[in-house]
């Protein structure tokens, strides 16, 4: 009797699960927003500053991680973004840095490369890109087998790694040419582009963008969480003495990589913002039966990061900036969709250490390891101890090759 009872009360409660299962609402829409170089914590560093209405609400309204780990090294972009998509870490998913050696073919590769396919929009040089070198799928193929293609998957970014790979294998994937200033992608998602890409293309917007001058959301002298503005640790745009506000963009373009200058400023979120906008109308996400993948990185936090470092006023606008933008989405996505009707996450593909040479002039100890260096003693020494010869095929990503 026990048994039966046991065997009983299981299936009822199976049931029930079951029921609920069915009954529970699935999202319309998954949006997935990575923060490229993002510290966890810029959550708590800048908060005095932030809206209740962007990473605030994300942290109060929703779960937060807050000793979450994918362990493994080098942490880039490319790694950083398919260990999140996938759930692994790169002896799994195969993305083991932005560009490594392959003993094989004896050369260093892309992370997102592919000779085999060509542009679609944008120019040729921008356009060998897809995720073949991912082996494994991710969330959003996994979303995409679990509905036979019904639903539908997106990758945004600035980035084409950041795009193409939490994309899948089998979403659509656009990313920002520096060349011409249009979005694009490869012949591996489509043959022409679509209209809605194209229509936003059209409106020239990284030109409107860097029509203006980069100035301070507040008052420079507010900016009580970074060093000061002017300081030898950061490296200003060519053709500027200093790395201080304010930044003429329409004077820095020429000979700061033209359209790629807006990667390099806020206002690079704001482009990748509003194409994240024309997706959801031009795709009609979230408005169809399966639920839908938007997958956004926002990857100017990362280039900001790296000229001008953690302490700085720059990055320090950039996420109160960011802050308002995220504010403006997730008020977007309300009215299109219905609170409760659509699901965001948001996370880092990796974060940044403090600039060596500032935490040395704080009399910390640091410093920066010269790989370079390393590689040509332990060349020498090869070449003493075992005569002439190619005995260190390639140095890359602190790793050597015999």
């Amino acid at each position: 009797m026990k048994k039966i009872s046991f065997a009983l009360l299981f299936s009822m409660l199976f049931s029930l699960a079951l029921f609920a299962q069915q009954q529970a609402e699935k999202p319309k829409i998954v949006v997935g927003i990575i923060v490229d170089q993002m510290r966890q914590e810029y959550f708590y560093k800048f908060a005095d500053r932030y809206s209740d209405g962007g990473f605030k609400r994300l942290a109060s309204e929703g779960y937060m991680m807050k000793n979450g780990h994918y362990n493994y090294i080098p942490t880039y972009t490319g790694p950083g973004h398919a260990s999140v998509y996938t759930g692994t870490t790169p002896a799994t998913h195969g993305i083991i840095g932005n560009n490594w050696y392959v003993r094989r073919q004896n050369k260093m590769i892309y992370c997102a490369e592919d000779s085999t396919v060509s542009n679609v929009g944008g120019t040729v040089m921008s356009g060998q890109i897809s995720p073949r070198n991912l082996l494994t799928t991710t969330i959003t193929d996994e979303l995409r087998f679990a509905t036979n293609k019904r639903s539908k998957v997106v990758g945004i970014a600035i980035k084409d790694r950041g795009a193409s790979l939490p994309a899948g294998h089998l979403g659509d994937a656009y990313w920002f040419d520096s060349d011409n200033g249009e979005f694009m992608t490869s012949t591996y998602y489509k043959s022409e582009l679509p209209t809605w890409v194209s229509n936003f293309n059209a409106l020239k917007r990284p030109d409107s963008l860097l029509n203006q001058t980069w100035q301070p959301l507040y008052s420079a002298d507010s900016y009580i969480n970074s060093i000061d503005d002017n300081n030898e640790f950061e490296a200003p745009f060519i053709g500027k003495e200093t790395p201080t506000f304010p930044y003429n963009l329409p004077e820095l373009r020429e000979n700061n990589g033209n359209y790629g200058l807006i990667a390099a400023t806020p206002f690079g979120n704001t482009l990748t913002l509003e194409f994240a906008y024309a997706a959801i109308e031009g795709e009609k996400l979230g408005m169809g039966k399966e639920t839908d993948f938007l997958a956004v990185s926002f990857s100017s936090p990362d280039y900001i990061g790296h000229r001008f470092g953690p302490t700085s006023k720059e990055l320090e606008d950039n996420y109160l900036r960011l802050d308002l933008e995220i504010e403006q989405f997730l008020n977007y996505l309300d009215k299109t969709y219905g609170k409760g009707n659509y699901l965001v996450f948001l996370s880092a593909d990796h974060g940044v250490a403090d600039i060596a040479t500032y935490m040395e002039s704080e009399r910390v100890p640091a410093g920066n390891l010269n790989f370079g260096y390393i590689l040509g003693q332990a060349r020498g020494y090869m070449t003493v101890k075992y005569g002439e010869g190619n005995w260190i095929l390639n140095g890359s990503n602190d790793q050597i090759f015999l």
